[in-house]
């Protein structure tokens, strides 16, 4: 039987069972009132959220009314076993829907989510499908293609949209496209402002294809052209690859703006995750090197060398990023140790961060990452960078890329075209 249904199965029994044991004591009738009130008080705790305090304390509870019912049977000669048989039978059928309840993973859920968002991680748990450390890295990105769409909101049509290829430092040639909301014909004399966007995925899967629709959705309300990057990914080309592609595609974009339509003057760097940590670190490279930037937009990036924060423990399962998928991604990406103590992969590493861009920065409440996209944020508003952080509450990762049934997605779509068209000074 499926879990939800013995859950159920085991709510009608104990709804039964306790509507129908005999109340033959006013003791015992004092005792099942009061218990009757605890049960329904916590069972939702246990029933929704999983929660283990309320799951002891209903096991306490059910201790101390069956010892106060067998009490009350020893001091009456055992004239009252059909109560102490009802009572028993209850606590019975209590327990066994705790256990049911305790051991479904799908109900560990922070009680924060919005509806949707739990709806979503329901769904996403009945798919079942192979976790991608499972898959291999090859079968990992096939599967994040195949299902990168699925939540996201419709395709913007756009008049201009054009496919790149962006020289390496190595001499590759990395594929990028370029979205734009006006025709090439109709952009203004001086050039449309323009953002690289870097896609997230772990640096170990996603594409251009993946963050399609968020580009053009941004590209659309944000007046801006897009440039998204397929920047190389592990374990194929390790760190520092990405970085070095990402920083890369950011110079040659700025050096050849005009012949793009773009305004060289008016750039900014963004990405979600993976890419949102690429972004940082290129902000940090363009303030090294003297490239002005308007805007970085990080969307819940991962800046920290290791995965020690709170809510990497807190949201380590069952929440579309799990620790066992971060430990894979880096273990792909990361080749030495020391890598890892890094600036650019981990931006919060950076000695300083003294005048960089300003930050747009958007975070998941229930996400891994969450904790340090705020000491990040913390880290730049300390060395005077002006920052606009937003938390989305009960969403998580990836929740910009479930516009069609998160609202929370296209309120942060809204919010990051409205801080590039600020940074663009096109408000």
């Amino acid at each position: 039987m499926h879990r939800p249904c013995m859950g159920s199965l085991a709510v009608l029994v104990s709804l039964l069972l306790w509507f129908t044991s005999a109340q033959v004591s006013d003791d015992v009738g004092m005792s099942g009132l009061l218990y009757g009130l605890t049960v329904w008080m916590l069972l939702p705790q246990v029933l929704l959220h999983r929660d283990p305090a309320a799951a002891a304390v209903l096991l306490l509870v059910m201790g101390w009314l069956h010892g106060t019912s067998a009490t009350v049977s020893i001091t009456n000669n055992c004239r009252h076993w059909p109560a102490d048989f009802g009572v028993a039978t209850h606590n019975a059928s209590l327990c066994f829907l705790i256990v049911v309840i305790m051991s479904d993973s799908s109900a560990a859920l922070p009680a924060s989510l919005t509806p949707s968002m739990r709806d979503v991680l329901r769904r996403m748990e009945r798919a079942a499908r192979t976790p991608m450390h499972e898959l291999g890295a090859e079968a990992a990105k096939a599967a994040y293609e195949a299902g990168a769409g699925v939540l996201e909101i419709p395709k913007q049509a756009l008049p201009r949209v054009e496919d790149l290829q962006i020289p390496a430092r190595d001499g590759a040639n990395l594929p990028a496209r370029l979205y734009a909301p006006v025709a090439r014909d109709e952009a203004p004399a001086a050039g449309l402002p323009a953002l690289l966007y870097l896609h997230g995925g772990g640096f170990t899967v996603g594409s251009v294809a993946t963050h399609d629709q968020l580009c053009r959705q941004l590209a659309h309300l944000a007046g801006c052209m897009v440039v998204s990057l397929d920047y190389r990914l592990a374990p194929q080309f390790q760190f520092p690859v990405a970085h070095d592609d990402a920083w890369d595609a950011l110079q040659w974009l700025t050096a050849h703006a005009a012949s793009l339509g773009a305004d060289g003057s008016r750039m900014a760097v963004g990405g979600d995750s993976a890419g949102g940590t690429l972004a940082a670190a290129c902000a940090i490279e363009a303030r090294n090197t003297g490239l002005k930037l308007a805007l970085q937009l990080l969307i819940y990036p991962g800046t920290t060398a290791h995965q020690d924060t709170d809510s990497h423990r807190r949201f380590a399962h069952g929440l579309v990023l799990e620790e066992v998928s971060i430990t894979w991604f880096f273990a792909q990406y990361i080749a030495r140790r020391q890598d890892r103590e890094d600036w650019r992969f981990a931006p919060l590493l950076a000695p300083d961060v003294d005048d960089v861009a300003p930050a747009w920065i958007g975070l998941a409440e229930c996400d891994p990452l969450v904790d340090e996209g705020v000491e990040y944020a913390d880290k730049l508003r300390m060395a005077g960078v002006p920052v606009d952080l937003e938390i989305y509450k009960g969403v998580t990762h990836e929740f910009v890329k479930m516009g069609r049934v998160i609202a929370e997605a296209r309120q942060a779509h809204r919010d990051m075209a409205q801080a590039l068209r600020g940074a663009f000074g096109l408000n």
